[in-house]
């Protein structure tokens, strides 16, 4: 059985004194995740305060590790609260991809800024599909990501506020344009063979 990553850990423990709460729900941590991302990526499309929309995109994926902490430890799951969790990740991640695409793209020194964030957040929402329906029909283990160190693939994002920081944002933009497609590849690749694996 793998270990938890860093931030489930801390999370977990953060979460521990709610466990018996009557009042303290996971999916008021689900609901805060969604909102605390969603401002992150208006800002990143306003093109202002670009280290604040940062370090609440940052938070917002550290919260996203307290619903289902506190589920398991509550003993508080629900399909419901599993639905919710995945929607408001993927929402989240694509539109923090669009917004910064929108707003790099306000720059007038930068080109196919926009293209690049639409690219992004499209390969980041097939992805979140197909590994929806794998997990629906294979369980979560079929779905299980990169693992180095205590890390996993999705806390690169944990790097957005240094990008923010050295004003690197549309590199990171352009990288991502490249990257989440072939992530995406990859995880079309995976469902088309537990596909042909089923016939």
């Amino acid at each position: 059985m793998r270990h938890k990553p860093w931030d489930a850990k801390a999370a977990a423990w953060l979460i521990a004194p709610f466990k018996d709460s009557n009042t303290i729900h996971p999916n008021h941590f689900t609901l805060l995740r969604l909102v605390v991302g969603l401002a992150g990526a208006w800002l990143f499309a306003k093109g202002t305060y670009l280290n604040t929309a940062a370090v609440l995109i940052i938070s917002s994926n550290f919260i996203d590790h307290m619903d289902g902490e506190l589920a398991r430890l509550a003993d508080k799951q629900s399909r419901f609260g599993h639905i919710f969790d995945l929607a408001s990740d993927a929402l989240v991640t694509v539109l923090m991809f669009v917004g910064i695409g929108v707003g790099v793209a306000l720059s007038p020194e930068t080109n196919y800024a926009l293209e690049a964030g639409v690219i992004s957040g499209v390969s980041v929402a097939l992805i979140f599909h197909l590994r929806y329906l794998i997990e629906e029909k294979h369980g979560k283990s079929k779905i299980d990501q990169a693992f180095w160190g205590g890390f996993e693939a999705e806390d690169i994002l944990y790097l957005i506020p240094i990008v923010t920081l050295l004003e690197g944002l549309n590199y990171f933009l352009y990288l991502a344009s490249l990257g989440a497609p072939l992530a995406a590849a990859f995880v079309v690749f995976q469902y088309g063979k537990i596909m042909v694996e089923e016939k």
